[in-house]
């Protein structure tokens, strides 16, 4: 991953609140476990911003890198990574992501 790769994606991270790279967007996600997430973290009532890895491979390899995670979606909340689909599933029914989002300060929007 390139310096420039690393300095954008740093900065999305930093400047989002709840961020997800996801393939496609929130309207027209282009994989289940993307739509998933997207569903999940709708379900929840917070506001996000997404990424659209498939929009620039240099993002969509280096979040990988980034996170040290293989798969794509993957959310951050606060600038801590939280997982992708499969673990954001399991702590939404758990109450554990509504429980790590009240931690940090995310509120649902009304």
């Amino acid at each position: 991953m390139t310096d420039e790769v690393q300095d954008r994606i740093q900065g999305l991270v930093d400047s989002n609140d709840v961020l997800l790279f996801m393939k496609g967007s929130p309207l027209f996600p282009q994989c289940g476990f993307s739509s998933r997430a997207i569903a999940i973290l709708n379900h929840l009532g917070v506001a996000f911003e997404s990424v659209d890895v498939l929009q620039d491979q240099g993002v969509r390899q280096g979040i990988k890198a980034f996170s040290d995670w293989p798969t794509i979606p993957q959310l951050y909340v606060k600038g801590e990574f939280v997982g992708g689909s499969d673990i954001m599933m399991e702590m939404y029914e758990s109450g554990e992501l509504a429980q790590l989002l009240a931690d940090k300060g995310v509120v649902a929007s009304a």
